[in-house]
């Protein structure tokens, strides 16, 4: 059966601990994989711009000893003189996996039901699955588990990387408080929290939709915040924007908080002076950096367990 990977619960806990701990030992020893892809094409259909994403798993695909293609919708017949169904059996006959970040989910859907290669979402409306399994690395090495681990998120929390998030705590059983406006522009759709809840059920993790930041904040082990402005959002809501969300900016007296080796992430790109000040992230608490290099190791865990080699 074909695998694909279009939010992050389409992995089983155990699915994830797998890739996680796999990314970890091919950082440690990236020249015991150099040929485990050899002969492998990976296709990438670019709607939004990047530029982690795209050299991440670019660079991933070399170093794997397989080949990588970008491909931009701008400079594609989709959705002009072909649909979604007729360009993913194209190119199923053409490359080993396909890789696709898009505006709509509806459209990722599409292309993994009449794919008859893998589907990796590198990012849509709902989710993002690669950043979280990388995030998830990056707490595992920092902190030595992923047992007990509360996180924080603040900000806009209507956001693909706040799902992801929340579904990863709902898989791993930790807690996680999402300070955001009451304004349901800002908070998480309502089927994301049936799902998270669903998932909470069974393996006993606690969420909660917050709008003091502060309370948030304590006893966190990690504070995460992502921009005020994602991709698709209009300048001109840049004002109104920053002014609503404003009083969940991360900064010094969040972090002072959080427990003492709490640490700062952001998925980038960030604006310092908006989501967080620049003291926070630039501080020795941020490791947003890690975050960043290890999309690199846990994307090529995940092309390999979605090709059944590892």
């Amino acid at each position: 059966m074909i695998r694909h990977l279009l939010k992050v619960s389409d992995f089983s806990r155990e699915e994830c601990i797998h890739v996680i701990e796999n990314a970890i030992k091919i950082k440690a020893a990236p020249e015991k994989y150099r040929k485990s892809l050899d002969g492998k094409t990976l296709l990438m259909i670019f709607e939004k711009p990047s530029l982690r994403t795209r050299v991440s798993f670019e660079t991933g695909m070399t170093q794997l000893g397989g080949h990588a293609i970008f491909y931009s919708i701008k400079d594609s017949p989709l959705g002009k003189k072909e649909n979604i169904h007729d360009t993913a059996k194209s190119a199923s006959r053409y490359v080993d996996l396909i890789a696709a970040r898009l505006y709509k989910r509806q459209d990722l859907k599409e292309f993994a039901r009449y794919s008859d290669v893998p589907v990796i979402n590198m990012l849509d409306d709902f989710a993002h699955p690669c950043q979280v399994l990388g995030d998830f690395q990056t707490i595992r090495e920092k902190k030595g588990r992923l047992d007990g681990i509360k996180i924080a998120y603040f900000g806009d929390a209507r956001n693909n990387v706040t799902y992801d998030l929340m579904r990863l705590v709902g898989i791993f059983g930790l807690r996680i408080d999402v300070a955001c406006p009451a304004n349901p522009e800002f908070r998480p759709e309502k089927e994301v929290l049936e799902e998270v809840k669903s998932l909470a059920s069974q393996s006993g993790a606690t969420f909660r939709i917050i709008n003091d930041p502060m309370d948030a904040a304590k006893d966190s082990d990690i504070i995460y915040t992502d921009s005020w402005m994602s991709y698709g959002i209009s300048e001109d809501l840049e004002e109104k924007r920053k002014k609503i969300l404003m009083p969940f900016q991360v900064n010094s007296k969040i972090m002072a908080n959080a427990k003492k080796d709490a640490l700062f992430m952001h998925c980038l790109p960030a604006k310092r002076g908006h989501e967080q000040t620049a003291d926070v992230i630039d501080g020795p608490q941020s490791i947003v950096f890690d975050q960043a290099e290890n999309r690199l190791h846990v994307q090529k865990a995940i092309m390999l367990f979605l090709l059944g080699i590892t």
